[in-house]
């Protein structure tokens, strides 16, 4: 009997703000890599996701949520990074939520057509839903808007329903050999992961307080023995907002640092002692040249 040929290929996910894109990804690799929050746009860079399985490698790229705010540096670049995505990739997986179309959805909707690639929606949350009949007219419908698309309802949170997502997916990929090696989950570094976990805890406590003017750059990462030292500085653009941040006492700031650390020891499997201050940085995100210096590269 002959082998199975070897399949790799990059895959886009795609969809509105607060879809559940990442928290998809996330799941399917079994691994967190992708920082989740309840508060839109809390992805603003696009990420790699590899899952290699046998002989089939998944390159998953977790992109932004495209909306229409283009008002401030950072939203256009999210947008662009987001857009840039659908080009040169194999698939396209735009993830929706179950019975529901958006506004959002259709500008989403607008920038896939054209697609030269094959398309996959995910119907996402279908575990919120208490009569599965009630899906039935929203999946008819995308039919009919998406006619070449394949249609796959799930569950990201409860893992439903995802090995029938990776297996349309691996049908659509290219034969080739892998891209990266197998055990390689993700092509952003240690001290990126490291940021980003920070940012994510600040986005849960404080998202409706400061929803977007924050930004975390990590100054040290050395390992020391048994002990990873991370530094990382929290950048605001007021002082008001970094006293919030702070919380009374440094409540606020401990509380963000223990959850962080927590995070970090499992990602990097090992003992972290992290240190975590604030500071103002005014304007940094309507500043391109700011922007660039924190990493807000557009890779095009």
């Amino acid at each position: 009997m002959s082998e199975q040929p070897s399949r790799c290929g990059y895959v886009a996910i795609v969809g509105r703000p607060n879809v559940g894109k990442s928290t998809l990804l996330n799941h399917i690799l079994g691994q967190k890599i992708c920082i989740t929050s309840r508060k839109p746009q809390t992805t603003r860079h696009n990420m790699l996701g590899i899952k290699t399985e046998g002989p089939n490698q998944i390159v998953f790229v977790d992109t932004p949520g495209l909306h229409g705010d283009q008002e401030k540096a950072i939203n256009r670049y999210m947008n662009r990074a987001a857009i840039s995505s659908t080009r040169d990739v194999d698939v396209v997986v735009f993830v929706v939520e179950r019975a529901r179309w958006t506004e959002g959805d259709e500008l989403v909707a607008q920038k896939l057509r054209g697609l030269k690639v094959p398309l996959i929606i995910a119907v996402n949350k279908v575990d919120q839903l208490e009569d599965k009949n009630a899906l039935l007219p929203q999946l008819q419908e995308l039919s009919a808007r998406f006619p070449n698309a394949e249609i796959v309802p799930l569950s990201a949170l409860r893992n439903a329903n995802l090995d029938a997502l990776e297996k349309v997916i691996v049908e659509r990929l290219p034969e080739g050999v892998h891209f990266f090696e197998d055990d390689q989950i993700t092509d952003r570094s240690s001290r990126f992961l490291a940021a980003e976990i920070v940012r994510e805890k600040v986005m849960r406590q404080l998202g409706a307080e400061i929803p977007y003017a924050v930004t975390v750059e990590v100054e040290e990462f050395a390992q020391d023995g048994s002990v990873l030292h991370i530094s990382a500085a929290i950048l605001v653009e007021r002082n008001g907002q970094k006293r919030i941040l702070i919380g009374t006492k440094g409540e606020r700031i401990k509380q963000i640092g223990q959850q962080a650390r927590m995070d970090m020891e499992r990602l990097f499997d090992s003992k972290v002692m992290l240190n975590l201050w604030v500071k103002v940085k005014s304007g940094w995100s309507d500043d391109e040249r700011a922007l660039r210096s924190l990493g807000y590269i557009d890779k095009q």
